[in-house]
């Protein structure tokens, strides 16, 4: 049988199916459960497994007495098939696939009315999954990569952009600095990788070619895994998503995210045409309307200053630690000068030097205890009143804010590890979300500190793991969603102009986030070279830029090997657009190499911020 309309073709014979769309082949094979995905070209991509996993707390899946795909409906504009299989955990579980002209997606779904209600949610494993096959193989089965590359828009360290497509990927909430976890500077990223068929020549290199779009597509209500993995294995790989324990199966089953291929010219084509998806769908945000003009004034931000004190202090060089990217105890000494009697000497030092940031980040730690948002009065006796203060010079204040610490709240309102320590706030928790908008009021409302908005920080602490406790609801990705949009609906709220400065650059993420940061530069390629700090600023800005376009991007600047690395952050900085918000960390010395600051390096700041201010169209006072 032939299918012929305007954009696709379907093709089914004895040996399969073949299904054409604009730029792509894919044929099914009735002997095994696998796919063929090729180009216009004829060049082979992956032969895509059509199996997939879904575990439950319990019970692990696996497939067996698989049907070949069978065509299920077609239209003018898509085909759709799909693969049944039995399973041991579930009464009915097949792969879904909808092929249009441009794309082709890919899901499961899984039921059993004999799954009791508390059922929940492990793992799944999608383009490929546990089976049993009639020949006898069993384990698991792959997606083949037949593609040189990967690119995730997830900094990551050791740093690689485009990595080999042998390497493994995640993107997520959960990561810190420890080996292997460093991967949660944007949290979380787009859920979109690339691949790609040639291999880069350097941390962030870009290589030319042909390239597929592979994402991931869901309400983000329904994003409750804390991480999407792409696993490679001896020339194949899967997608995982990890769920932990804490999504609830429900009567109808499971339906999991789609994932979806595109052909795309670069990874930055895949990026937009990702976002552009999710927008069309309502599953995120368009382009919000412009802000007050105030949020895109250049930014001081004192943890920079801070470190770089702290750093004089402990005279310790800037080296990875455990607890930040720098020293551990150049980070904790650092907190410690988040006090008023600094923030007036860094004010001081920035009037000296002729600089005009429009915004002040008070950063770590201007809180007695991270959760509860009570001001730690000896570092800060009147911060109500330096906040007026810098109100009547025309400035903004904002509060830097640690995601997900627990600190000094009751433990019924925490995530708790078995042993009943709170390791994490419980968003689900509508007692939690309930104090949470109680304290942004507090802090934001003019009858209380009358700050301007919050820099959100430390996305990436998300609660992770299955023997965890936390009320029925939101997990994951999901999770911080709810998190900031309890914080954003406050701040907007208490006062409409408040700015939520995030590190979320995903899509859906674009209603709870006004402004982007890049947040912290990393160091090291996977050869242990230094990578650039500019080279990272452009790709980071490039990421920001197609995830959530009209957004502001605070270009962040910390932390910074030495002053000729800084400089040339400086400059890029004041050049890289108008949706680029210059922000400056560093005013007396650079926490990585000692050295000291003059005149001529904080004119360059003002030089940069004066570039900046006129392609904003601002008159600036030479």
């Amino acid at each position: 049988m032939t299918l012929t309309t305007p954009g696709i073709a379907v093709h089914q014979g004895d040996d399969g199916t073949v299904v054409l769309g604009t730029g792509y082949r894919l044929e099914f094979d009735r002997r095994q459960p696998r796919a063929v995905l090729s180009d216009s070209d004829g060049r082979v991509w992956t032969e895509l497994s059509l199996l997939a996993g879904l575990d439950l707390v319990g019970g692990r899946d696996e497939s067996y007495d698989i049907a070949p795909a069978r065509v299920t409906a077609a239209s003018d504009d898509a085909v759709e098939l799909v693969v049944e299989a039995a399973s041991p955990v579930w009464e009915s579980k097949a792969v879904h696939l909808r092929c249009t002209t441009d794309e082709i997606e890919v899901w499961a779904r899984a039921s059993d009315a004999r799954i009791p209600a508390s059922a929940r949610l492990a793992e799944v494993t999608l383009l490929g999954g546990r089976a049993v096959l009639p020949n006898g193989a069993g384990g698991t089965f792959r997606s083949s990569i037949r593609f040189a590359s990967l690119f995730s828009p997830a900094p990551t360290e050791p740093v690689h952009v485009v990595r080999p497509s042998t390497a493994a990927s995640s993107l997520g909430v959960v990561g810190d600095a420890g080996p292997g976890r460093l991967h949660g500077i944007f949290s979380p990223p787009p859920l979109c990788w690339a691949l790609g068929e040639k291999p880069a020549n350097g941390a962030t290199d870009v290589p030319d070619g042909r390239w597929w779009g592979l994402s991931l597509r869901a309400p983000v209500a329904e994003l409750t895994m804390t991480a999407a993995r792409y696993a490679p294995l001896d020339g194949g790989f899967v997608l995982r998503l990890e769920y932990e324990g804490h999504t609830v199966v429900g009567a109808e089953g499971v339906r999991t995210p789609s994932v979806v291929l595109r052909p795309a010219d670069t990874p930055w084509q895949a990026l937009t045409d990702y976002r552009d998806d999710l927008v069309r769908r309502g599953l995120a945000p368009d382009e919000p309307e412009a802000g007050p003009e105030w949020w895109a004034e250049p930014i001081f931000c004192g943890w920079g200053a801070q470190c770089a004190r702290a750093a004089a202090l402990t005279a310790q060089s800037a080296t990875p630690d455990g607890d930040g990217l720098i020293g551990g105890t150049t980070v904790t000494v650092a907190s410690q000068l988040a006090r008023q009697d600094v923030y007036d000497e860094f004010l001081n030092v920035l009037d000296g030097a002729g600089l005009n940031p429009g915004t002040i980040v008070i950063d770590d730690r201007w809180q007695a205890a991270y959760g509860t948002g009570d001001v730690d009065l000896e570092h800060w006796p009147d911060l109500r009143g330096w906040i007026a203060d810098r109100h009547a010079e025309g400035r903004r204040v904002l509060l830097w804010w640690k995601a997900w610490d627990p600190q000094g709240l009751p433990v019924e309102e925490c995530v708790t590890d078995p042993a009943g320590h709170p390791v994490a706030v419980d968003v689900a928790n509508p007692a939690y979300r309930e104090r949470l908008a109680g304290i942004v009021a507090q802090l934001i409302g003019p009858d209380g500190l009358d700050a301007d908005g919050f820099k959100i920080d430390f996305t990436q602490r998300a609660p992770s793991g299955e023997s965890l406790r936390a009320a029925d609801g939101p997990w994951g990705i999901a999770a911080l969603h709810t998190m900031l949009a309890t914080m954003s609906a406050a701040a907007k709220r208490a006062k409409p102009d408040a700015l939520m400065v995030t590190h979320t650059p995903h899509p859906s993420f674009g209603d709870v986030c006004d402004m982007v940061r890049l947040n912290d530069v990393l160091d090291r390629d996977v050869a242990g070279d230094p990578v650039h700090v500019v080279e990272q600023l452009t790709f980071r800005h490039a990421v920001a830029g197609r995830a959530l376009p009209g957004h502001l991007i605070d270009t962040d600047q910390w932390p910074m090997p030495d002053r000729v690395s800084w400089r040339a952050y400086v400059e890029a900085q004041g050049d890289l657009g108008v949706e680029a918000v210059p922000a400056l960390y560093y005013l007396e010395t650079i926490d990585g190499s000692g050295e000291r600051l003059t005149g001529d390096d904080l004119a360059l700041v003002a030089s940069s911020w004066a570039r900046y201010r006129t392609m904003r169209g601002q008159e600036v006072t030479p």
